[in-house]
């Protein structure tokens, strides 16, 4: 299967690249940026571009089956306008060409930014959309965009991930875990009793890969976020812990910093946007029944008996090669192997 994907050469597509090479499919990127991994440049075909250029979007597409829309423009040091254009004029530009390609399924990676600052957890998928700052807004926008097209016959499953970490995260995350290793001091907004629901990368990247391939996922809207989590205090302690940081938690008060940090949004220094700071000493999360129902119930129908044909051969000394054909709901396939004795 090709899988297309946008922002191939960021946090999550590398990731979502390693993930579906591993498992077999092609992959074929787009991202303004370069792979600039050399292991993944070998087996990615990578495109250099712009998600908003029709051009592009229809080499992207070309023979794909899949598109996972990852590209976005960052909630900080952008305006209005090019936060709008890329991530809601780059999917309906992406979305154009996927259908005219004949993609036949768009993974939109939204956000939990389009709740906004909502008072009741956990947030349900039908909670309103009030999203906070540009960025929250754009993705609702993005968001209808995708079921404007799927009216018009484009399957689609739009997934909203709360924040996710894992290797090779940047952006505050990367400041947060430098200060922990230079043993210097972490602050937090209010006492950190607030929980607060984050994501690892690879749990997300199941997630794109069972709402791809999973039939039934078509047009449904998914939280992705940790099933386990605690407080924003106790899970930044049991970090320092884990790192062996002599880095010690302290408080600063809530609407002196808020205003401090809008300043530095304003003035594009900022490491958070909006959404961030206004959300990171309040309770924050999502309600992930949905997704974790889905997974299981495809894991319980993923397999099946279906008729084969399988031809083996023996060679000396005593290696068996064979090849096996299956039909499944899938599709045709075939498998081919070597297996040596012990």
């Amino acid at each position: 299967m090709r899988w297309a994907i946008t922002g191939g050469a960021g946090f999550l597509g590398l990731h979502l690249a390693r993930r579906l090479l591993a498992g077999g499919h092609d992959v074929r990127t787009l991202d303004l940026a370069p792979l600039d991994e050399p292991e993944l440049e070998r087996s990615v075909e990578e495109l250099r571009g712009d998600v908003r250029d029709p051009a592009d979007a229809a080499r992207l597409m070309t023979e794909a089956e899949v598109l996972v829309h990852a590209a976005a423009a960052l909630p900080i040091q952008a305006s209005r306008e090019s936060i709008r254009s890329v991530n809601v004029g780059g999917t309906a530009t992406l979305l154009a060409a996927a259908a005219e390609a004949g993609v036949r399924r768009h993974v939109l990676v939204s956000s939990t930014a389009v709740y906004g600052v909502p008072k009741v957890h956990p947030i349900y998928e039908d909670a309103p959309l009030v999203g906070v700052g540009w960025y929250g807004e754009s993705k609702i926008e993005a968001e209808q965009v995708t079921r404007d097209f799927g009216r018009r016959g484009l399957d689609f499953v739009i997934i909203r991930p709360k924040t996710f970490i894992g290797p090779e995260r940047l952006g505050v995350f990367e400041i947060l875990f430098d200060w922990i290793r230079e043993h210097r001091r972490i602050y937090t907004l209010g006492d950190g009793s607030n929980r607060y629901q984050l994501l690892a990368v690879e749990d997300l990247v199941e997630a794109i890969v069972l709402a791809a391939r999973r039939r039934t996922a078509g047009a449904e809207t998914l939280n992705v976020g940790a099933k386990e989590f605690g407080t924003v205090r106790a899970d930044l302690q049991a970090l320092i812990d884990h790192a062996g940081s002599s880095s010690r938690l302290t408080k600063v008060p809530v609407r002196p910093a808020e205003v401090a940090l809008r300043a530095l949004e304003l003035a594009r220094l900022s490491p958070l946007a909006e959404w961030h700071y206004k959300t990171a000493h309040r309770d924050s999360f999502v309600d992930v029944g949905k997704v974790f129902n889905s997974a299981e119930q495809f894991m319980d129908t993923r397999f099946e008996v279906t008729p084969g044909l399988g031809f083996r051969g023996l060679a000396p000394p005593s290696v068996v090669g064979h090849i096996e054909i299956a039909y499944s709901r899938e599709g045709p396939a075939i498998y081919v192997g070597l297996d040596y004795p012990f």
